[in-house]
């Protein structure tokens, strides 16, 4: 008597796609690279839509986190904490149009994101 377990996982909605992909760029904004490495590995599987943003959220995320330690670093100098501004700013308002356009079933790309994972 032995039971066969599945491991195929139900793909998401398209609307609970975009509402995922929506809190993973919004998450980004609080929690910086967390939300979005948590949707990729636990979404990625899930839909074609919520693996693309997720994977866009995170690229764009370690981006950021790049350029927090270049600003951390060269904060001795005057022009790190304009970077580290700059960076925070730029992390806010890209994270919500990001969102928006998730919100709204469209593919985003953000701007000067460096693709660590393609």
């Amino acid at each position: 008597m032995s039971e066969s377990t599945s491991t195929t996982v139900q793909p998401l909605s398209e609307s609970d796609q975009r509402l995922w992909a929506t809190l993973i760029h919004v998450g980004g904004i609080f929690f910086h690279f967390l939300p979005a490495l948590i949707g990729y590995l636990v979404l990625k599987d899930r839909g074609a839509f919520i693996r693309q943003q997720s994977r866009t959220a995170l690229n764009f995320q370690l981006t950021v986190l790049a350029g927090y330690l270049v600003g951390i670093f060269t904060s001795w100098f005057f022009v790190g904490l304009f970077v580290l501004m700059a960076v925070g700013a730029l992390n806010i308002v890209f994270s919500i149009i990001a969102a928006v356009a998730a919100n709204k079933g469209e593919n985003y790309e953000y701007p000067l994101a460096i693709r660590f994972i393609r």
